[in-house]
């Protein structure tokens, strides 16, 4: 499977302005590295691939993952199946990146990185999950790349756990539907309207127009597969090693969700979303 470059997540609202994109760069790293401990938990149990209910009756939301939709039948059982063997019934760590400020999302679930003793040793959740093709990388981790240890990668380590289930082609990767698209298929790209999915292909163009970079996989641009990230990011993903204007004739995978204007497209907010091949 490809290489990848791991990026860092834009919180520009919550950093100040930096002089160059470096100190930029090293300031968000910073941020995304510290994390604060939640609290030791008991799970009472598992409500789908990713929600656990605690003994106190609050929900926790796993970050950094994508699962099937509740109601999309063996998909989700799977996620659900491997995420309850996991922690119900089980004590665990909930952490979060210091620069999650808001605690909870929009349905008052807790958004938090889980960790279970396994092994004799701390292992995050998600990570676990990822490995057994369970779960896939959401376009946001929580984390960036993280300059030095003690930090936690948890970017780099999601990475590294899913693209071994996705060359095992272990649990959701053998799934119709589930597995990586190709951007030479923009008709099968636009079947995951809405949805979220993985593309790869080889870029044949790069084009600006306005305050949007067309990252093009066909030269029918009203047809054809299409990545865009938005000029005033074009920084940071630079600075994060995904140079926009440097990507044609690379093979990348983006991953998002898939929206259709003509034909199909991703739109990449975070360096992360892309993995470039070497």
């Amino acid at each position: 499977m490809c290489a990848v470059r791991v990026g860092v997540v834009v919180a520009a609202l919550t950093v100040p302005l930096a002089t160059n994109a470096a100190e930029r760069v090293e300031r968000l790293a910073s941020l995304s590295c510290r994390t604060e401990t939640i609290g030791s938990v008991t799970v009472a149990a598992v409500i789908d691939g990713r929600t656990l209910r605690l003994l106190d009756g609050r929900e926790v939301r796993l970050a950094g993952i994508e699962v099937p939709a509740p109601d999309s039948g063996p998909p989700a059982d799977l996620a659900r199946t491997a995420l309850t063997g996991l922690v119900e019934g089980k004590q665990v760590l909930l952490r979060r990146p210091v620069q999650n400020t808001d605690g909870a999302d929009r349905h008052g679930r807790l958004t938090a990185h889980v960790f279970v003793a396994m092994d004799e040793a701390e292992r995050s959740v998600q990570e676990a999950l990822l490995a057994a093709g369970a779960a896939r990388i959401a376009a946001r981790t929580g984390s960036a790349f993280c300059p030095a240890e003690p930090p936690v990668k948890w970017a780099e380590k999601f990475l590294a756990a899913e693209r071994s289930a996705r060359s095992a082609k272990l649990g959701l990767w053998r799934i119709s539907g589930y597995e990586v698209m190709r951007a030479e298929d923009p008709a099968g790209v636009l079947g995951e309207l809405g949805r979220f999915t993985l593309v790869e292909g080889n870029v044949v163009s790069v084009r600006e127009s306005g305050g949007t970079i067309y990252v093009n996989f066909g030269r029918r641009w009203s047809e054809d597969f299409t990545v865009t990230i938005a000029k005033r990011n074009e920084r940071i993903f630079a600075a994060a090693g995904i140079e926009p204007g440097k990507l044609t004739g690379r093979r990348i995978t983006v991953r998002g969700y898939v929206e259709a204007r003509g034909g199909p497209w991703i739109e990449a907010v975070v360096p992360e979303q892309i993995e470039v091949g070497r």
